[in-house]
């Protein structure tokens, strides 16, 4: 075996990990076996909210800086012990009725993936067989709003929300925006569910005109903070929590406590940078996971 390349087991499966030296976010110097060790670490609190559900992964097998390349399909040399779901392929470009995906519900998976720079990790709102169990509210800054927008229009989709007795818990994306997640039923559509997001999107945008809007247009977009509802389409993923993102820095997908997102409306942190992943595992390490309770679920969206 070449000396980049080692053997290693993890949870009774064996691996071969290789280029562990490799820089993949060179502006920070941090190396693909550091994003092996943060996968690794943040796995207890990562792999409940990847479990049953249908992995989108990007790859960056040159870094951050490099190109990339969405994945769906299990790659050619899948292990054998990976757990893989022949699903139905919404909106698949490339023709395909269905897809082979990746379910990453054990931590061999986790550091596999990791090993082939699959820093980014997407998930639909439902798990496989079922409808959607989560409803995400994207929001989407457009300059020169940023994240202490995000932050305002979140405080307001929060109240909203809480209204029809729907519970919300923030994150950041990892880049400029934020997501709310909502544990929800899991007994209605997809098409329902997204159907709901826009309407309360629009009510929203009624309201405070000069700083949200619901329309895609990149033109209405400057200023605002667009509320993108479509997450919750099925053909739709959202960064997974405390996947890293492909940025400067290994910037992570964080979960927020509510009074951090009062302390960014008003222009403190988190607006000002994104949390990085050893800043991700400290946090975690003093609070857990502050999105543990979207998984024990929700009531059911109310109709029209």
């Amino acid at each position: 075996m070449p000396a980049d390349r080692f053997r290693v087991d993890v949870e009774g499966r064996s691996l071969e990990l290789s280029n562990l030296d490799k820089v993949l976010y060179p502006a920070a110097g941090f190396t693909k076996g550091e994003v092996i060790d943060y996968y690794t670490r943040i796995a207890p609190v990562l792999l409940p909210h990847l479990r049953d559900r249908a992995l989108t992964r990007i790859r960056y097998p040159n870094g951050v800086d490099g190109g990339s390349f969405f994945e769906k399909n299990a790659p050619a040399a899948t292990p054998d012990w990976v757990r893989t779901e022949n699903l139905p392929a919404p909106g698949s470009s490339k023709g395909r009725e269905t897809i082979d995906y990746v379910v990453a519900d054990d931590l061999p998976t986790l550091v596999w993936l990791a090993n082939l720079a699959a820093l980014e990790l997407h998930t639909p709102q439902w798990k496989v067989g079922e409808h959607p169990d989560m409803m995400v509210v994207d929001l989407d800054p457009g300059a020169p709003a940023a994240l202490r927008q995000c932050c305002q229009v979140a405080l307001l989709m929060r109240d909203r929300l809480a209204a029809d007795g729907i519970d919300s818990y923030p994150k950041t994306s990892g880049k400029k925006g934020m997501q709310l997640c909502c544990p929800i039923a899991g007994t209605q559509s997809s098409d329902d569910v997204s159907a709901y997001a826009k309407r309360i999107a629009q009510e929203l945008e009624r309201a405070h005109p000069k700083l949200i809007v619901s329309k895609m247009a990149k033109n209405l977009r400057p200023g605002k903070v667009f509320i993108d509802w479509s997450q919750n389409n099925a053909a739709k993923t959202t960064v997974a929590p405390y996947s890293l993102r492909a940025q400067s820095v290994p910037s992570v997908s964080t979960p927020l406590t509510w009074d951090e997102v009062e302390a960014g409306a008003a222009g403190k942190r988190p607006a000002t940078k994104p949390y990085t992943a050893d800043e991700v595992l400290r946090r975690v390490a003093k609070s857990g996971d502050l999105l543990a309770p979207i998984l024990d679920g929700g009531p059911e969206l109310p109709n029209p």
